[in-house]
C-alpha cells in the first residue's frame, strides 16, 4: 500500500500539463539552431544578430538565451559571466546595457544584441524557443519578457531549467506554451546547488511549472522521469544540443524536435 502511495505522489510530482494543448504540435518535427547557426570560429558567434540571421536564411528554428542586464534591459546572451564570450570575468548582471555596446563578441564586429533586436530580424519567419536565464529568485525577467513579447506577432514558446521562469508563466501567461528544460544536472552539479538540480533533473518540479513540453538532452534518456513523461504521459519530448549526424540518427526516434549545433541537421 506504501509502495503505491509513493509511485502515485510521484507521478502526480512528474505530470506535464493536463489536458495537453495542441498547440505544441507547431513546434513539433522541427529542427532549432542552438544560439543560432554560429560558428565561433569565423567572425559568427552564437547569440549574435549574424548567427539570427543565417538560421532564418537556412529556414531553422531558433534557439535563443535571454537574461537581464544591471538596468533591467533584456539581452540575448548564454552565459552568467562575460568572461568567455567577451574577454572580462564580470557577471553580466552586474553591466548596464550601455557598458556591454562597449564590448565585442569573441573580438568581432557582433554586439550583445537586445531581445526586441532579435524580434524585428526574425519578424515572426521561423518559431523561436527563448530560454529564460533566471539564476536568482526574482521572476522580473519573465515579466519584462512577456512584455516585450505581447506585441511580436511570430510563434513563440518559453523554456527554462529555473522551475519559477515557468511557474510564472503558468499564473499569468498560461496562453503561452512552455518547456521544462532538464538533463543529468548532479554530475556535475549545475548552478542551485544539489537538491534544486536533483528535482529538476528527475522533472520533480512539474508539479509546479506543469509544462506542455519537456526539453532534456539527448545524453540522458535512460533518466526515468523522461521516459515516462515520452511513453506514459506522452508529453512532446525536445532534444538539446545535439552536436553531430550521428547523435541526430540516434535521437531520431526518441524525442519529437532537436536542437542543433555544429553540423547542418
Amino acid at each position: 500500500m506504501i509502495t503505491l502511495f509513493v509511485l502515485l505522489v510521484y507521478l502526480i510530482l512528474i505530470a506535464p500539463r493536463f489536458p495537453k494543448r495542441k498547440v505544441t504540435r507547431e513546434y513539433m518535427g522541427k529542427c532549432y539552431a542552438h544560439r543560432g547557426l554560429f560558428s565561433n570560429e569565423n567572425s559568427c558567434p552564437e547569440n549574435s544578430l549574424p548567427a539570427f540571421t543565417k538560421a532564418v536564411e537556412s529556414g531553422y528554428g531558433i534557439e535563443m538565451d535571454v537574461q537581464i542586464t544591471k538596468d533591467n534591459k533584456l539581452i540575448v546572451f548564454h552565459d552568467n559571466t562575460l568572461s568567455r564570450m567577451c574577454g572580462i570575468d564580470v557577471n553580466v548582471r552586474d553591466k548596464t546595457y550601455r557598458e556591454l555596446c562597449e564590448l565585442s563578441l569573441l573580438a568581432t564586429d557582433c554586439k550583445i544584441p537586445l531581445l526586441s533586436e532579435v524580434l524585428k530580424m526574425v519578424n515572426g519567419s521561423v518559431p523561436l524557443l527563448i530560454e529564460i536565464k533566471l539564476p536568482v529568485f526574482s521572476t522580473l525577467t519573465c515579466r519584462l519578457v512577456d512584455e516585450v513579447l505581447r506585441n511580436y506577432k511570430g510563434k513563440y514558446c518559453i523554456e527554462s531549467f529555473n522551475t519559477l521562469a515557468l511557474l510564472w508563466y503558468r499564473i499569468h501567461r498560461p496562453d503561452i506554451v512552455r518547456g521544462q528544460l532538464s538533463g543529468n544536472l548532479t554530475r556535475p552539479v549545475a548552478d542551485g546547488g544539489f537538491f534544486l538540480c536533483f528535482l529538476v533533473k528527475y522533472l520533480l518540479t512539474n508539479i509546479l511549472a506543469r509544462p506542455d513540453f519537456i526539453s532534456f538532452c539527448y545524453k540522458d534518456t535512460f533518466n526515468l522521469s523522461y521516459l515516462l513523461n515520452r511513453y506514459i504521459f506522452r508529453v512532446p519530448t525536445f532534444a538539446w544540443t545535439i552536436d553531430s549526424p550521428k547523435a541526430y540518427a540516434d535521437s531520431f526516434k526518441k524525442f519529437d524536435s532537436f536542437i542543433f549545433e555544429g553540423f547542418i541537421a
